[in-house]
């Protein structure tokens, strides 16, 4: 005979407990010990506590006092006030999917699941609540820090009989000691072993570490491409064959690709909830938890640093740069790009200002043409971007984009914008060719430069062409390092600047 019953989430602390919805249990239920899982880094690939204040800071940065005093006053209690002061997304918290499979195989076959975690009460019952299977939680309350001893004690009081345990941190190793079952969900190989070293293993649902391939994807290190733009202004400027300006550039595009790899990280915390709801930034590995939190950031202040150094190496107009790019790409990741056409507006800026570095590094003459042109340019490129994010939506069945500020309505306006502004770009090169180029004493044959605009036109145009068909990546720019015909329009442009450097005298 089989019943239905309501099982409440029991708390030892004064957070009023939620309930699983009815499960019916067989009426003899399998005698095996309660599993108990945690929740930091073994129930989800996250940790609590680092999401609370990374939500916390991004609405409120500057009650980073309070947070500093909540910390004085012990952990449990900066747990406590973070989760009150917080509306974390825990519906979009990347699951340990295999353990989290495992734990409700258990609960259908009748053994009690139970959360047993150093995270705050509040947000555990709310995990608990998600996953729909956990008879009971057992949490940090602001006074008392669920974790490592205190857990242990805790556990064998409530299980004397015995408890299986779910973990991946080295103060679990106090919990797996008096445990009868021992479950390793970490990303550590060493503390494994030491958990397997223990003889009573029931289960292992181990993590892959972060390694180069995770940070190098956190870091955008292919968006480093991007920033090839600082070497324009040197060839553009007539010192292609200066070994100590070829240095100088390289350098700048060192400090520009570290800072914008610390931004990318400060926007994707910032993002991290916007991130998770989206069809393709979800596996983005912070969003995803193959990065941990605390790792990306400890990181920024010293790629933010070491960037700034560099910069200043080269004088104080490049670090000058450096801090303007650092403003605008901050001010573009807390408010710009959820401001409709100012966004696109803000990235064709901070591509033109990677122009701006490389004629800081290398001492040349500015061109306004170039300058003008860049801001076309990559404004076509950016109402692109835009015109693919609104497609897939339109595509997802929504009806805004999340964390933008465009809807499904907007898709015909940035094609026109994105188009005009590539023809405007096609305009101004010609421009830059009649009124900068045929002056220029280092180009022996001018007259090639009008392959310029001639292979310009004709990627835009194909960008536009794949845009409107739905056959475009997210990112122009990462799309065309990629394509062939990209590279191979690049490829004929590379040799027409050859030709007009170098034609003149190869034909005297």
């Amino acid at each position: 005979m089989a019943f239905k019953i309501d099982i409440p989430l029991r708390l030892d602390s004064q957070t009023t407990p939620g309930l699983v919805s009815p499960e019916t249990e067989p009426e003899i239920a399998v005698a095996r010990p309660p599993l108990v899982l945690d929740i930091d880094g073994t129930l989800i690939a996250t940790d609590l506590l680092h999401e609370c204040a990374v939500t916390f800071l991004r609405r409120k940065p500057w009650r980073i006092a309070h947070l500093v005093l909540a910390g004085l006053r012990g952990r449990a209690h900066l747990k406590q006030f973070l989760a009150a002061e917080t509306e974390i997304d825990v519906d979009g918290l990347p699951l340990n999917e295999g353990l989290v499979a495992y734990a409700r195989a258990e609960a259908e076959a009748g053994r009690e699941v139970v959360i047993a975690t150093a995270a705050d009460a509040r947000l555990a019952v709310r995990l608990a609540e998600r996953l729909g299977f956990v008879s009971r939680v057992l949490a940090s309350d602001g006074v008392t820090n669920l974790k490592g001893s205190a857990k242990a004690r805790r556990l064998c009081e409530e299980y004397p009989q015995g408890f299986a345990y779910a973990g991946d941190s080295s103060s679990d190793l106090k919990v797996w000691a008096e445990a009868s079952g021992v479950i390793y969900a970490g990303d550590h190989v060493g503390l494994g072993q030491r958990a397997d070293a223990f003889g009573r293993t029931e289960a292992r649902f181990a993590r892959k570490p972060a390694g180069l391939k995770i940070w190098a994807k956190a870091l955008r290190v292919h968006q480093w491409a991007k920033n090839a733009l600082v070497f324009v202004p040197l060839i553009l400027g007539g010192k292609a064959f200066d070994a100590l300006a070829w240095s100088e550039a390289a350098l700048a595009f060192l400090a520009l690709g570290i800072l914008a790899s610390a931004t990318y990280l400060i926007n994707d915390l910032a993002d991290l909830a916007d991130d998770r709801r989206h069809w393709s930034k979800c596996r983005r590995p912070l969003a995803a938890g193959t990065l941990p939190i605390a790792s990306a950031a400890l990181f920024v202040p010293v790629a933010i640093g070491g960037a700034f150094l560099i910069g200043l190496s080269l004088g104080p107009a490049v670090a000058g740069l450096l801090a303007l790019y650092a403003a605008g790409t901050l001010s573009y990741s807390f408010g710009l790009k959820r401001q409709p056409i100012l966004d696109v507006v803000m990235l064709a800026g901070l591509f033109t200002l990677r122009l701006a570095l490389g004629i800081a590094a290398v001492s040349v003459e500015p061109s306004a043409w170039l300058l003008v042109f860049s801001m076309f340019l990559f404004l076509s490129l950016s109402f692109a971007k835009r015109q693919v994010e609104v497609s897939r939506m339109v595509r997802h069945n929504q009806t805004k984009a999340a964390g933008r500020g465009y809807i499904a309505a907007d898709g015909p306006m940035l094609s026109a914008l994105g188009a005009s502004s590539g023809v405007a770009a096609v305009f101004v090169m010609v421009m830059y060719i009649i009124n900068d180029a045929f002056p220029a004493i280092f180009y022996t044959a001018p007259g090639v430069l009008w392959t310029f605009p001639v292979i310009l036109f004709l990627w835009i145009g194909r960008i536009w062409l794949l845009c409107q068909r739905g056959e475009l990546d997210d990112d122009p720019v990462a799309f065309a390092i990629k394509d062939r015909t990209s590279l191979a329009l690049g490829g004929v442009l590379g040799l027409a600047f050859i030709g007009a450097n170098l034609g003149g005298m190869l034909l005297g």
